[in-house]
């Protein structure tokens, strides 16, 4: 077996989406000082990659921990066309995608068991097909790293912290494959 790591590092000041807040990860305690060494991190649960769920954008949508934890794995495709998106199996985007929202309607028609990209989605219609997908109850990573290392199949694991009533969380993402 061969495992992909799929999540970007998470750094003090890293670009976030315009308007959220910036990541803050310090160092507060030194092995010198206290015998310990404690950083303090500070972001929202949307930064680097991370998933989220319908509580994101839909009002009283599920929250992380109306699921459980076998949501957030699975079998996993990686996209190249309309036929690779089924029902019950993960689909990943890479960032050469085009994001429209033809292919939100098609995910949604589909029902995968969760969907992925590499980027952050921003754009209109990007934004678009993330609020129609959450509102058909589709969890959904973004920024996820080395998306051009995955083969066809793999199993795809992001796993999110256990946040009462949380609408999105950072994630250790990363797929397992077959040598």
């Amino acid at each position: 077996m061969k495992t992909i790591d799929l999540t970007k590092t998470l750094t003090d000041g890293m670009e976030v989406y315009p308007g959220d807040p910036e990541v803050v990860v310090r160092v507060v305690s030194e092995i010198s000082d206290s015998g310990w060494r404690q950083q303090q991190l500070s972001f929202s649960g949307h930064q680097g990659t991370h998933v989220n769920v319908p509580a994101h954008c839909v009002e009283d949508g599920r929250t992380l921990d109306d699921y459980n934890l076998e949501s957030f794995s699975g079998e996993a495709v990686l996209y190249e066309t309309d036929d690779d998106i089924q029902p019950g199996v993960g689909i990943i985007f890479k960032a050469d995608v085009e994001v429209n929202e033809r292919l939100a309607d098609v995910i949604i028609k589909q029902k995968p068991r969760f969907v992925g990209f590499s980027v952050s989605l921003a754009s209109d219609d990007e934004l678009i097909l993330e609020k129609k997908t959450l509102a058909a109850g589709i969890i959904l990573y973004e920024q996820l790293a080395n998306t051009d290392k995955l083969p066809k199949k793999f199993m795809f694991y992001g796993v999110p912290l256990k946040l009462e009533a949380g609408d999105g969380s950072p994630v250790r993402a990363f797929a397992v494959v077959s040598k």
